[in-house]
Parts: structure tokens; sequence; C-alpha cells
């Protein structure tokens, strides 16, 4: 009689449309667990097949000892494009414990024609650059960076969110809406139209989810303070959840086909 193989486990590390995705195809894959995590800023998360974590792991060190005691066979990052934290201490957790891992990385936006482009380096760079452009702005760049424009009171912002925040935002000056995209490029600029935006500003996050405001932006003729990604660490990389989902299933034994009833 031929060994069983057993199981192979994939942690997924989560929080973008793709990693939703790509967790939904890998659900009815035979010889394979899953385990999805997120860092927890979303209070209600979409399900995804497999098991659910959230929250952080305390580390390098405490993913490390995650995958240990959990006995993780390999990972994907399909985190956030700006989730870097989280993205280095994969890739040292990871070669500490000798575990594969792969990053999803959708593709970032490319600049078009007519496209007002003021690309920044980080948050702080970005409230600099506001200073010249306009005093009505839209800012789609999440809730942890808002530290540099607390700064500004001379700047209103529109901010959106896809959850009420439990405590007041860091600005002085400040508008907040919820929603969860995908957001039409319509929709968007009749947003910016209503609230007298003068200046979107960005990250430059890709995929087809929130590209609504960049086209209408474009459509406007208005300003994009666009924040560039952080570098990726060194480590196998893809762009697409089909090439992810490749690469997790040729690490998974084939199941045996059972045999003949006849000789």
């Amino acid at each position: 009689m031929c060994p069983v193989a057993e199981d192979k486990t994939l942690l997924i590390l989560g929080g973008t449309g793709e990693a939703a995705a790509l967790a939904h195809r890998l659900g009815q894959v035979s010889g394979l667990r899953m385990i999805t995590s997120l860092a927890g800023r979303t209070r209600a998360p979409a399900a995804v097949p497999g098991k659910f974590r959230s929250g952080g792991f305390g580390g390098a060190e405490g993913l490390a000892r995650y995958l240990a005691t959990h006995k993780i066979d390999f990972v994907i990052d399909a985190t956030h494009p700006y989730a870097a934290q989280i993205t280095a201490n994969a890739a040292a957790a990871c070669a500490a414990a000798g575990v594969p891992r792969l990053i999803l990385a959708r593709p970032p936006w490319q600049q078009q024609l007519n496209d007002r482009w003021i690309r920044a380096a980080d948050a702080a760079a970005a409230a600099v650059v506001l200073s010249d452009l306009g005093r009505r702005v839209f800012l789609t760049i999440g809730r942890q960076d808002l530290a540099p424009f607390a700064a500004r009171p001379d700047i209103w912002f529109l901010v959106r969110a896809i959850e009420t925040p439990e405590a007041p935002l860091l600005l002085a000056n400040y508008h907040l809406i919820l929603g969860r995209g995908p957001f039409a490029a319509e929709d968007e600029a009749a947003l910016m139209q209503e609230h007298g935006i003068a200046v979107l500003l960005s990250k430059n996050a890709g995929g087809q989810a929130t590209y609504g405001k960049i086209e209408a932006a474009r459509r406007l003729g208005l300003p994009v303070v666009m924040i560039d990604r952080p570098p990726l660490p060194i480590g196998e990389t893809v762009l697409s959840v089909d090439e992810a989902a490749a690469w997790a299933e040729a690490r998974v034994p084939a199941v045996p086909e059972p045999p003949s009833p006849h000789p």
C-alpha cells in the first residue's frame, strides 16, 4: 500500500481583495489546509475558506514561532502594497524558519496621458507638497498615516474610511465619509465636485477597486499627490492571483487515483 501524503498548510497574509480571491480559489484544493491572517484593522472582514485569525504576530520572531507552532509549510504574503512592516517581518520569519514564501503584489497604477501626478516618497513629504496645490483635499490613504497632516489646519480634508473610527481623526479640519469599493469613476467625479476638491491624495495601491478616483481626477484636470510604494524585500514575487494559486498548488501533493477494479 502506498503511503498517504500529509496535507500541507498554507498561511495567507491577507488584507487585500487578491488575498480573499486567492483563498476562495484554493479553498477546494485537496490536500491543502489554509489559514488567512488579517491585521485586525477591519472589524467585519469578509468570510474566506479555511481558518481565520486576526491581529499581529509580535514581530518577525513572533511570526517565526507561529510558523513552527502551526507547522506552516509555505506562506503567501498578499498584504497591502504599503504594509511594509508585516512584509519585512514575513521575509525575516520565513528565512529564519526555512519556510518558502511568495509575495503576491498587484501591479501599481501607471501614469496616463493627462494625469497630473506629483510623486511623494511618503506621507510626510506629501503633507509638504500639498502647500502649493490647494486647500480642499480628498485624502484616500487610510487612517494609519494621518499624523503628518495633523499640523495642517489650513487644509480641509475629505476623508473616506470603510468603518467609523473608534476615535476622532488626528486632523484639525475634515469631513468623514464611509464607503467600500469598488468606486465608479463617475461617482468619484461627482463626489469631488460636490465637495469642491482641488487635490487628490492617494497611495499607488493598484487594482481596479479604487482606480475610479484616479480616472475621475484625470477627467476633472485635478492634480494627484501620489505616495510611492515602499520597496519590497528580496524574494519570489508574482503579480496575479492565478500565478499565486499555481505556486501554491505546485506544493501540494497530488492525490493518488483509486486503483482500477480490473487487473
